[in-house]
């Protein structure tokens, strides 16, 4: 049985993916189908879809490296150095245009970092892409691990969406 089969409808899609560093093209040839496969699943498993028949959602994806994420995790985390993935969710808008996606909100990638994790992790890279892809749509679902309580929701759902994809548990050391 497919792990989503139980969920909602997804939304159409419209994700919008910018490379502004070196590295991901040689690294992962195919960065774009493992970015649109992992937000899908992500969407078809956290997703409360309201309105099927309306719902358009619009995620914009920056794949880029180290140095520009620790000035965004600076920015706005107050946090001084990179991290893997950060997740910037879009303010609410009621004002759309009709035929007029949701914007979401953005998802960025570090390349170093994401190397380097990989590595010490002993994983697949295209498997910790598509882990992060996953981790960073469902922040911008709403889901978080701050505490407890919400980690023992979010990191169930994780490993539930990349079972689907084909992908182990990136908590195994953790359970």
């Amino acid at each position: 049985m497919n792990p989503t089969s139980h969920l909602a409808p997804t939304p159409d899609l419209w994700i919008d993916i910018a490379v502004d560093a070196g590295g991901w093209s040689e690294a992962l040839p195919d960065f774009d189908k493992r970015c649109r496969v992992a937000i899908t699943a992500a969407v078809a498993a956290g997703a409360e879809v309201e309105d099927e028949d309306e719902a358009q959602w619009e995620i914009s994806v920056l794949l880029t490296n180290d140095a520009a994420v620790q000035v965004m995790n600076k920015n706005w985390r107050a946090q001084d150095k990179p991290t893997n993935v950060l997740s910037f969710a879009a303010p609410p808008s009621d004002d759309l245009p009709d035929g007029a996606p949701m914007l979401l909100g953005d998802i960025v990638l570090a390349f170093e970092t994401l190397v380097q994790e990989a590595q010490e992790q002993g994983k697949p890279l295209a498997d910790h892409f598509s882990h992060l892809m996953v981790h960073g749509m469902l922040h911008l679902l709403g889901f978080d691990h701050e505490s407890e309580a919400q980690a023992q929701e979010m990191e169930p759902l994780e490993v539930s969406i990349l079972a689907g994809l084909g992908i182990s548990s990136p908590y195994e050391d953790k359970d």
